[in-house]
């Protein structure tokens, strides 16, 4: 079991990312949850087993058809044990 977060920024607001986001994790069996981040960039957290996480953050790094991903930076956490997928709210209230 691994936790990646993963940060993407680029053209990533508004073009159906979180959702597919929370699509894909659900096909693969990931949890986490992703959200909107008030610089236009995107945040996810992936947990599940290593092989399909990395299937999720390679995914990032492309997008949705609309995206244009310019950046994606991803950092190891401590797994907590995250079941479901979800899309959470941004930060601040936007």
């Amino acid at each position: 079991m691994i936790r990646r977060r993963v940060v993407v920024s680029g053209d990533v607001q508004g073009v159906f990312f979180r959702d597919t986001c929370r699509h894909m994790a659900e096909k693969h069996g990931v949890a986490g949850w992703v959200r909107n981040l008030p610089d236009g960039a995107v945040e996810a957290v992936f947990e599940g087993e290593p092989e399909r996480v990395q299937k999720l953050v390679d995914w990032a790094g492309e997008g949705p058809p609309m995206a244009t991903v310019n950046s994606v930076s991803v950092h190891e956490e401590e797994p907590e044990g995250t079941t479901g997928f979800e899309i959470r709210p941004t930060p601040g209230g936007f």
